[in-house]
């Protein structure tokens, strides 16, 4: 299950390594589809609004964990490109206490201060009560969350991409069927969304821990391994906190703009909740290729593997290129028909709310496509700061145009403020590497 990327063919290598992360988001996607569907069709709009609104909550808060978890995997991908095993031990044991015992108090923050995060996103008060409900039980899931990411992050740093992909499979089917059988079945309605969503994140992160203490022991500390090292520490918090602030930064905007679109009633917010899981959905490969791209970078920079750095930088572009030009002719022809899958024929104005996003978003995933790579590349050559830069302009834009234009312009400004943030940070991430880094010159 493990892919060479220090050695052999680039672009097979690229593909092959982010094949596994790309199908598994894929599939994390299509639970999030089909609890769209439903919970769209079974139980109504209102829910979907709550389920959509829950879903910006959630998102925000897996970007923080997922950055801590995926700074420290950039940290094991250079030592273990390095092959500095004893290090990258000691790098194990010290990340995962600290990551731990902060996603412990997130979730005991998040679970106290339930309310005022529902009147901070401005959530309507016809599904207050539906939407409190829903993030109630699926807060429980936080730590999982933590665990499986964890526990991913590492096994991707040594180029096994294809082992959480199993359990991600296993933890997506099982919240599909959950979602339709208590909500159907044991009439549940959005409780048993939850319910079901925190089920299968308990799954996958039991079954990705234990997979790494019998099979892959090579990887953990030994006794002498565990030791709290104040270099390793200070790597860690750097790699971790800037790639967690670079991910919370990039979803706080949204979280900021879900706020926004909500003040503009539930036509607009089930609209809104339906589009951006389908653009998330188009979008998600190259997101995950972008963070697939990055370990690439991390391993040969460890290995002082320079030559491979320029040539997978011009791999990676084409491989991205080709994706987004397809997807957007997808996205945009087909916008009507993709809304129709969570939206009821009938409810004409929220299918049209939604169909003006996904065809504004659809004509430049080309923006997105390249940001994601420049993220990977900063974050991989150890310099997460300028990846924070980048999505600080991005979001910055995206929220600036959006409060500063939505009361006179509609809707249609904070749709189109999305790619105006997303090309502002690429020509500032490819000036400042012209300017800098020797390998894109």
């Amino acid at each position: 299950m493990h892919v060479n990327l220090i050695k052999g063919p680039i672009t097979k290598s690229l593909i092959l390594f982010s094949l596994p992360m790309i199908l598994g988001n894929l599939l994390q996607q299509l639970y999030n589809i089909a609890d769209t569907f439903i919970v769209g069709w079974y139980i109504g709009s209102s829910a979907l609004g709550a389920v959509g609104s829950s879903f910006s909550v959630m998102t925000f808060l897996t970007s923080i964990i997922l950055g801590l978890c995926m700074g420290s995997g950039i940290l094991f991908s250079m030592l273990y490109g390095a092959k500095e095993e004893s290090k990258m031990k000691t790098s194990f044991y010290v990340s995962f206490i600290s990551i731990a015992l902060f996603s412990i108090v997130l979730e005991i923050l998040c679970l106290s201060a339930i309310d005022p995060i529902l009147k901070f996103i401005q959530i309507p008060s016809s599904v207050y009560s539906m939407t409190r409900e829903y993030l109630w039980i699926v807060f429980i899931g936080v730590f999982f969350t933590f665990l499986y990411n964890y526990f991913s992050s590492l096994l991707r740093a040594i180029g096994d991409s294809k082992t959480p992909l199993i359990f991600l499979a296993i933890s997506a089917i099982t919240n599909i069927v959950l979602d339709y059988v208590l909500i159907v079945y044991f009439y549940l309605g959005i409780k048993g969304a939850a319910i079901a969503t925190v089920f299968a994140q308990f799954l996958s992160a039991v079954g990705i821990m234990i997979y790494v203490l019998y099979f892959k022991k090579d990887l953990l500390p030994q006794k002498k391994d565990c030791y709290f090292d104040k270099d390793i520490f200070l790597k860690i918090k750097d790699y971790s906190l800037l790639t967690c602030i670079q991910q919370s930064v990039m979803n706080f905007g949204i979280l900021m703009i879900q706020g926004l679109v909500n003040s503009f009633g539930v036509v607009t917010m089930a609209a809104f909740g339906a589009a951006v899981k389908i653009d998330s959905f188009a979008y998600m490969p190259v997101q995950d290729f972008g963070n697939a791209f990055s370990t690439y970078i991390a391993q040969n920079k460890g290995a002082h593997e320079d030559a491979r750095i320029k040539k997978g930088l011009k791999s990676a572009l084409m491989i991205s290129t080709i994706f987004c030009l397809c997807i957007s002719f997808l996205v945009c022809v087909f916008s009507k028909e993709l809304m129709m899958i969570f939206i009821k024929p009938s409810e004409i104005d929220i299918i049209l709310k939604g169909v003006e996003y996904l065809r504004i978003e659809g004509i430049c995933y080309l923006g997105i496509g390249a940001l994601f790579l420049l993220y990977g590349y900063y974050r991989g050559v150890g310099k997460p700061g300028i990846s924070v830069v980048l999505t600080v302009i991005s979001l910055g834009t995206r929220v600036t145009l959006s409060y500063a234009l939505a009361s006179y312009l509609g809707t249609q400004i904070i749709w189109w403020s999305i790619p105006i943030g997303w090309f502002l940070a690429d020509i500032t991430g490819i000036l400042y590497g012209i300017k800098n880094e020797k390998w894109l010159n």
